[in-house]
């Protein structure tokens, strides 16, 4: 779970108890089942940010994710909120997609998806980019054109930070001059899934006023939100009404 620097305490306006101090991380090894494969992924007992477990919309997005290959082959894409690097090893080892993974900036969580890469035969390691959503970003000219993200929604006072990174990543991004696109004109009508564009999914319960919140800060920071079904949702910058292109 990616997120901004801040003290886990401040994430729910109290202080974190002495029972909450005393929390050890500890790895436990564990084997999911994903769309025609089986994933050994390492996982934390305790991790204060949430990247220590498996999700259920991480399976839900994988699942999604094999059933339109099309959409999303040829992209380069970038993972946000990554946690244990499940997804995106299961991107990698069935689909050999260009992704990088990211999350919060620590370095446990970085070795642990390296850990997980060479524990499933992806070698070398997926590329990790460690950044706290809402800093400055560590790649000056970013140029992924898909972004993907599962079960990232949890808390809300990050949706600000969230949604300040996601600009910058759709904004820095520059169309290349063959990109004729390869989808038939059926895909593009069910999922035009653009250049550069948000794809996320969860599973995690989250209230709808929560939900709200969210795809409120989208609009006001000028990205445009399409429910494409299953809880899948595909975020992509306005176009420019007809009035402002004059």
């Amino acid at each position: 779970m990616d997120a901004a620097l801040f003290s886990p305490s401040s994430l729910f306006g109290g202080n974190s108890s002495d029972e909450e101090n005393t929390e050890t991380q500890q790895n436990v090894e564990r084997r999911h089942q994903f769309p025609g494969m089986e994933l050994l992924i390492q996982e934390f007992s305790f991790h204060q940010l949430n990247a220590n477990l498996l999700w259920p919309g991480t399976f839900a997005f994988a699942e999604w994710l094999a059933q339109h290959t099309s959409w999303f082959r040829g992209r380069r894409i970038i993972e946000l909120g990554s946690g244990t690097g499940a997804l995106a090893i299961f991107l990698r080892k069935s689909f050999e997609l260009d992704i990088t993974t990211s999350d919060y900036d620590d370095p446990d969580i970085e070795e642990n998806i390296a850990h997980n890469c060479r524990a499933n035969g992806v070698l070398p390691a997926l590329p990790h980019i460690r950044h706290s959503w809402g800093d400055v970003f560590p790649i000056a000219d970013p140029d992924w054109d898909l972004i993907i993200a599962s079960d990232i929604l949890l808390y809300v006072k990050q949706y600000e930070n969230l949604v300040k990174t996601l600009c910058f990543l759709l904004k820095s991004y520059k169309p290349k001059v063959n990109e004729t696109g390869s989808r038939n004109s059926e895909e593009k009508d069910m999922c035009p899934l653009p250049r550069p564009a948000f794809l996320m999914s969860w599973r995690r319960r989250i209230g709808k006023e929560d939900e709200s919140i969210f795809f409120t800060g989208c609009e006001k920071a000028g990205l445009e939100v399409n429910h494409l079904g299953s809880r899948v949702y595909c975020i992509k910058l306005k176009e420019p009404s007809a009035i402002e292109a004059v």
